[in-house]
């Protein structure tokens, strides 16, 4: 047994790449001494990463993720021949062959419950629930037919999110940090901040590292209280007590390491050195007390009641800071007609009032400080919504809802390197399927990595004796959105 430990510390020691360069002295010292000096940043290169493919047009992202999915039809994708189709009982064509979350017998077609206007010079379709963001259309570039391929909330998200339906893949973040680091070395690459009341149905894992290591995981911020849980000392103890504390577990750590060779051990001190900085750093990063005035009345935080507000502009904030990948959740988009809040009518009016000023106050706060020359703004769902109004165990539901829909949806961008006010794709009469430039979940992801100079097929990381990515074996970059 003694010997079998022996071996397998020998080929944890010769495999693992910062167990290699913790032994190259000489070359830590000059990695440190390029860092002090700039060099990483000059050559392109970040040393807790891997060099971006090509020249990238997009430093960071900021990921808008409406959990739940909110209907395309009441937002963006006007259909006029839906709206005379209203109340006429669904073809069978439509229905046969095809799986859905809920809907059973024939349902009745649904026409769209908002009224649409073409906004800006694009002429693109923005609903009237969503004033403030029709303000600024023609800065977003719409991917109308977008498809994938689970219709149930956690798996779509975790596709969506992961880029596989099952838990255990790195997140979007976690592949976007472990590649390119993060420009403050006081604070976590990946930061996840969270609104409408609950987590999405993925839960953690939507924004977790999978078998990446433990350090490009994402970091959820909180709304009240500390920021992030533990990163405040325990009462009694003082800063540099924590911080002995801390050179003391270092030490222990380290021991562990050189006696087993995981690792993970590795990315746990990481993680406590992280933490330490922070302590410093997240308290001023998460403040917007001291924004100004005018600041807070564009974003319409000025009560202070608007979570989503809050968050969008914090999310400006950790992107001054240099976060790499911050992410958005805000739940409470599934209407599929059994409340108020619930329907696609009244119900996506009070969620769009929630959004609508903060993402347009966003896209215009990053762009008079010069950001967006350098930022990519994503905003979408986990999947669509049906043309035909909900239906369950072939009654109706007391509200005006629709189903889970996987075969088209709409996702927009905005940013650095894209068609500003382009509309890529199209859907049928109705909404119901993609007739043109249809895109995938993995196309998506492909272009996010493309924009940020990484080629989605070589950007990969071995795991259980195979080369995995994040698009897995799918996607291609979507070059006609792209500037």
């Amino acid at each position: 047994m003694d010997h079998f430990n022996e071996a397998r510390r020998k080929y944890l020691e010769f495999t693992t790449r910062r167990h290699f360069l913790r032994k190259c002295s000489t070359g830590l010292g000059m990695l440190a001494f390029g860092s002090l000096m700039g060099m990483d940043k000059m050559a392109g290169l970040d040393t807790d990463g891997v060099v971006p493919h090509f020249a990238p047009k997009a430093k960071r992202v900021i990921y808008l993720h409406m959990a739940g999915a909110p209907s395309q039809l009441e937002l963006f994708d006007y259909k006029p021949v839906l709206e005379r189709l209203n109340g006429q009982d669904c073809p069978p064509s439509l229905l046969e062959g095809k799986r859905f979350a809920f809907i059973e017998g024939v349902p009745q077609m649904l026409g769209p419950q908002q009224k649409f206007r073409q906004r800006g010079e694009a002429g693109n379709y923005v609903s009237d629930a969503m004033p403030h963001l029709a303000s600024v259309a023609d800065k977003l570039t719409f991917l109308k037919a977008m498809h994938t391929d689970e219709f149930n909330h956690a798996p779509a998200q975790l596709l969506i999110q992961t880029g596989s339906s099952r838990v255990g893949r790195p997140s979007i973040g976690s592949w976007v940090t472990y590649g390119l680091g993060s420009e403050n070395e006081n604070l976590p690459g990946y930061m996840v901040l969270i609104s409408g009341g609950n987590n999405p149905d993925a839960g953690k894992n939507a924004w977790g590292s999978g078998f990446l290591p433990s350090e490009y995981q994402g970091v959820q911020c909180r709304n009240s209280g500390d920021p992030i849980l533990f990163v405040s000392n325990p009462d009694g103890i003082s800063r540099d007590i924590r911080g002995r504390s801390l050179d003391a577990l270092k030490k222990l750590n380290e021991a562990e390491y050189n006696e087993i060779g995981d690792p993970e051990i590795l990315s746990r001190i990481s993680q406590y050195e992280m933490a330490f900085k922070m302590q410093i750093s997240v308290p001023e990063s998460m403040d917007i007390k001291d924004e100004p005035e005018y600041i807070k009345k564009m974003y319409g935080i000025e009560d202070g009641s608007n979570t989503f507000a809050n968050n969008c502009l914090l999310a400006r904030k950790l992107a001054e800071k240099g976060v790499r990948f911050i992410q958005l959740y805000d739940w409470g988009w599934d209407m599929h007609g059994t409340s108020e809040n619930g329907s696609v009518d009244i119900g996506i009016r009070k969620k769009s009032k929630e959004i609508d000023q903060p993402i347009a106050a966003l896209l215009k706060d990053l762009e008079q400080r010069g950001m967006m020359e350098d930022t990519l703004v994503v905003w979408g769902g986990e999947f669509g919504r049906t043309p035909m109004r909900e239906n369950r165990k072939g009654e109706v539901m007391s509200y005006l809802g629709r189903d889970h829909h996987v075969d088209a949806f709409t996702v927009w961008m905005a940013g650095v390197g894209l068609k500003a006010g382009y509309s890529h794709g199209e859907t049928d009469d109705i909404g119901y399927f993609g007739i043109k430039d249809r895109t995938h979940i993995h196309d998506l992801q492909a272009t996010i990595l493309h924009l940020l100079g990484m080629d989605h097929e070589k950007f990969t990381y071995r795991f259980q004796g195979r080369d995995f990515r994040l698009t897995d074996v799918h996607g291609h970059v979507i070059d006609k959105v792209l500037a």
